[in-house]
């Protein structure tokens, strides 16, 4: 009989960090495709959340939150507007949920999508501003076509 390896151990608490959940940027938003990593349904996602919005959302919420610079695997720019990933402590020791409300990694990611756009920095932008990385990409593809 072979032995299974397992990254469980009944040492490990919801406490201890690395048992929090992850959110990364795209997971909300609504210029991903499902393939790129979307994970809610894209009427309902925000366009290029930051993980600055995420984080301001949820530190109103009363759970613990940590914020990590890391970059999402399924992400193909390099750039610093696309990193970071937002940990967030939804279960106590024994498994219970800490907020009810709160009780599952969905909820607090409908959460954030109602809260984002109600941000004040979201408020302040005029609607057809876009984020400069686009404007760049917009105009580096103009680039050699013309002159072969």
């Amino acid at each position: 009989m072979s032995s299974m390896i397992s990254t469980w151990t009944p040492d490990k608490k919801h406490t201890d960090v690395e048992r929090w959940i992850c959110i990364y940027p795209a997971y909300l938003n609504s210029k991903k495709t499902l393939a790129e990593g979307r994970r809610l349904s894209k009427d309902i996602c925000v366009e290029n959340p930051t993980h600055q919005e995420i984080r301001d959302v949820l530190a109103t919420t009363g759970l613990r939150i940590g914020v990590e610079n890391k970059l999402y695997s399924r992400e193909r720019s390099k750039e610093m507007l696309h990193r970071g990933r937002i940990r967030v402590e939804i279960k106590n020791d024994d498994g219970t949920p800490i907020k009810s409300e709160y009780a599952t990694r969905e909820a607090v990611m409908k959460h954030i999508v109602e809260n984002i756009p109600k941000l004040k920095t979201r408020q302040n932008r005029p609607a057809d501003q876009q984020p400069q990385s686009t404007q760049q990409a917009a105009s580096k593809s103009k680039g050699k076509k013309g002159r072969r």
